[in-house]
């Protein structure tokens, strides 16, 4: 089980090579993912380090028939420059706390399959998260099968609401105040359940 490389009309999405170190480490800096405490030479060897990651993640996951969690560079079909980052990701959290999972309060912990999405600062306001991610969407529903998906961000990331309204996705509030990471959640369920 595996995600090969997708493509839209103006992207290509596809696993992260050696070969994106440089373009991978500037984008994590613009995007505020790099730890401004470690040094240069520490940020850039986690870079490596994602990187390498990244490649055994795909081909492991792949060969144990493991969901294909992982981040996929999205880069200019034009000129192959990296614009961003769109993933499969576990999302972890407790679900039963929002109105369409029930309401709980103090709900436990559940997993559940997770999209996320990160664009270069430079290239913002084009649609790229929103074009990337759908094509993610469309694959892991009609190629997959998967049932349902999600995507996580805090109450004052309005940005990201709009992609995952872009998406199609239902946004749910977390009703309680704990905990502090769990706060706005967008669902999408794939249409082959909408329609049953």
């Amino acid at each position: 089980m595996h995600i090969p490389a997708l493509e839209t009309e103006r992207l290509k999405i596809r696993p992260f090579t050696s070969h994106d170190l440089d373009a991978a480490h500037q984008l994590f800096v613009s995007v505020g993912w790099a730890n401004p405490t470690d040094s240069l030479k520490e940020q850039f060897q986690l870079r490596q380090d994602y990187l390498e990651w990244s490649a055994l993640n795909h081909l492991m996951l792949a060969r144990l028939i493991q969901p294909p969690y992982g981040d996929r560079a999205v880069v200019w079909k034009e000129n192959g420059r990296l614009v961003g980052i769109v993933g499969v990701v576990p999302a972890w959290g407790p679900f039963e706390q929002l109105p369409c999972f029930g309401g709980i309060p103090n709900g436990l912990n559940s997993p559940e399959i997770g999209l996320m999405w990160a664009t270069d600062p430079a290239h913002q306001q084009r649609g790229i998260a929103t074009e990337a991610a759908q094509a993610l969407i469309h694959f892991l529903f009609q190629e997959l099968r998967v049932r349902r998906l999600v995507a996580l961000t805090g109450h004052d990331n309005l940005a990201s609401q709009a992609v995952m309204r872009k998406l199609g996705m239902t946004l749910e509030r977390n009703p309680y105040t704990e905990p502090s990471w769990f706060q706005v959640v967008g669902i999408c369920e794939n249409p082959a359940i909408v329609a049953r």
